[in-house]
């Protein structure tokens, strides 16, 4: 086997129950980009358990500062929003003043995303309960979008959740959708969504965001690395280029995140 010169290192931190980002991440990010992985203690989709799983978000980037990571990104959405707008800002200071590494968030990289796209209304399709999706509704609302519709399957027990079939990411994303949805968005770290993205953008004719995909492409734009990943949806495939640096939130609001 020919030795890949490794250019650039991906932290990443994710629930200890998750069984799904490891492969997609790995099958995904170039293969000059080496992944990295810290684990946060976490099996169910509950409130408790999104407040108890970032106690750990210090020890473990100070794990992955060790490896001298260029970027890391807690990958999971819920978690992430649990406490309504800004609270992703302050896990992101947490895990930088921990570990002096440039870092972002799943929920951070949804907002970005669908402000780069020039996204305002939002179909959600989830594989959580409702009670957990009010909050991510709630949050993605505050950030200035509208959200037109939403699904979810109703599972607690996260290693339930990276058992599913593929398949049951594209049936909740079209069973979600609406004609007036500029987008459907698929959170959920553990969900393997990455492989039915490109049929369901092409099925809905509009941009399909996932939670793993959108952690990537986040992560990748901090690490300066601009190459273009094709199958896996528009955002990756047309939207890690360098002119794609500045993007501005709805409503007049700046996002303020680190530069690629």
């Amino acid at each position: 086997m020919p030795h890949i010169t490794k250019t650039h290192r991906f932290g990443l931190l994710t629930p200890s129950s998750n069984t799904t980002q490891e492969p997609e991440f790995s099958e995904v990010l170039p293969r000059t980009v080496s992944l990295h992985t810290g684990r946060l203690g976490f099996t169910n989709i509950d409130a408790d358990t999104m407040l108890r799983c970032v106690e750990e978000l210090e020890t473990e980037s100070r794990k992955l500062a060790d490896a001298e990571v260029g970027v890391i990104v807690l990958a999971a959405t819920a978690p992430s929003l649990t406490k309504g707008k800004g609270y992703d800002r302050e896990l992101i200071k947490r895990m930088e003043d921990a570990s002096g590494r440039p870092a972002t968030t799943a929920s951070t990289a949804f907002v970005e995303a669908l402000t780069l796209l020039g996204i305002r209304r939002i179909a959600i399709a989830a594989p959580w309960s409702e009670t957990m999706n009010k909050t991510v509704v709630s949050f993605i609302e505050a950030n200035g979008f509208e959200v037109v519709s939403s699904e979810v399957m109703g599972l607690v027990r996260n290693t339930e959740l990276g058992r599913v079939d593929p398949e049951t990411a594209y049936e909740l994303g079209r069973r979600a959708d609406r004609p007036d949805a500029d987008a459907v968005m698929l959170p959920g770290g553990n969900w393997p969504t990455m492989s039915v993205v490109e049929r369901l953008e092409q099925d809905l004719g509009k941009p399909v965001l996932t939670n793993n995909a959108a952690s990537i492409w986040a992560g990748l734009r901090i690490l300066q690395n601009h190459d273009t990943i094709a199958g896996y949806g528009r955002l990756l495939r047309d939207h890690l280029g360098r002119d794609t640096t500045d993007i501005k939130a709805p409503r007049d609001d700046r996002i303020r995140f680190s530069p690629p």
